[in-house]
């Protein structure tokens, strides 16, 4: 039986003078816009090259994909997604003070007709789930990099439950890094696997 973890601290990434790092939207007609985020260790901000690399790879098709955005942190990837033109966006997020963020960042760009923001623990949300959206789904799953060795069971189980239970032509896209072996994920021969050190980016396509 497998147990729902919480989330685990992560050291906050500051520069050399301690300031905060710098988040915005990398692409679409918010580009430029600053994403709040105020260093709550719990959260590990998306590095924006990363980001960018990831809807690069997309491409135009993220216009007819409805984004979920797991282990949301800022909602930086959601909202990267509807400035692209995605249909709508979900952002999980269990952390609360994290998820107040999350709804900032939304009002701020006046994306609340498109937006849906749950909170809660991401693998019980994905198991008990009744209903998920029709259309293909952009699904981004870049939790503490922790997960991938202290919850590595659990991982996996939610991998091969998006794939599983999402649309036919979805995308799937998980964030891990040099810990994680590639080769556990779910069809695991099927995935683009990109390096972007420390990060490596698999991208799945239904």
């Amino acid at each position: 039986m497998v147990t729902y973890p919480v989330p685990h601290s992560n050291p906050k990434k500051k520069s050399a003078t301690g300031a905060e790092l710098s988040l915005r939207i990398v692409g679409g007609k918010f580009r430029g816009h600053k994403i709040a985020y105020h260093g709550d260790p719990v959260t590990r901000p998306m590095k924006n090259r990363v980001r960018e690399s990831i809807f690069n790879l997309i491409g135009p098709g993220v216009r007819q994909l409805h984004a979920i955005d797991l282990f949301a942190g800022t909602g930086a990837l959601g909202l990267e997604a509807l400035s692209r033109g995605g249909l709508s966006a979900t952002f999980v997020e269990r952390h609360f003070p994290t998820a107040k963020g999350i709804q900032k960042n939304i009002d701020q760009l006046n994306l609340g007709d498109q937006s849906t923001l749950a909170r809660a623990n991401v693998f019980a949300w994905m198991r008990d789930a009744k209903q998920f959206p029709p259309a293909p789904w952009l699904l981004l799953c870049a939790p503490p990099y922790d997960y991938f060795v202290s919850e590595n069971e659990a991982m996996i189980q939610l991998i091969e439950r998006c794939l599983e239970v999402s649309a036919p032509e979805s995308r799937i896209v998980v964030e891990s890094d040099a810990r994680f072996e590639t080769n556990q994920l779910p069809k695991h021969a099927l995935w683009d696997v990109r390096h972007y050190p420390p990060a490596t980016v698999s991208i799945f396509r239904k």
